[in-house]
Formats: C-alpha cells, structure tokens, sequence
C-alpha cells in the first residue's frame, strides 16, 4: 500500500505539537520577514482624543 499523502505527522518527543513533513517540491526553511526599508511608513497619527487618557487609566476586568 503506497501513501499518496503529499506529507505526514510526526510526533515529536516531550512535545506537545507534532510537526508535518515537508511537501516533495517545497522549500522547508523559514521565510525571513521584511526588513524596515521595504515596509510603508506608518500612518500619521490623527492627535489625540478627548478620552484617549481614561482608556489608558482603563484597566480590564479579571476574569
């Protein structure tokens, strides 16, 4: 019986995720992000707003 499955789930010792394996045809190595010259610059901020401080002072309920 042959495995047409293009990849597989490996267990991984002492961890809790398992890991596929690569796809024939595929580059397995991580993808490098963008470096700060090839990103936009942010948006301008728009100033602030008349409550902008109290949702900083805001603190969250503890669930």
């Amino acid at each position: 019986m042959t495995d047409d499955r293009p990849q597989r789930v490996v267990r991984v010792p002492g961890s809790r995720r398992a890991r596929l394996t690569p796809v024939p045809g595929t580059d397995p190595s991580p993808e490098t992000g963008t470096s700060d010259e090839e990103r936009p610059p942010p948006p301008a901020s728009a100033g602030k707003g008349p409550n902008d401080q109290q949702l900083l002072r805001d603190v969250p309920p503890h669930y």
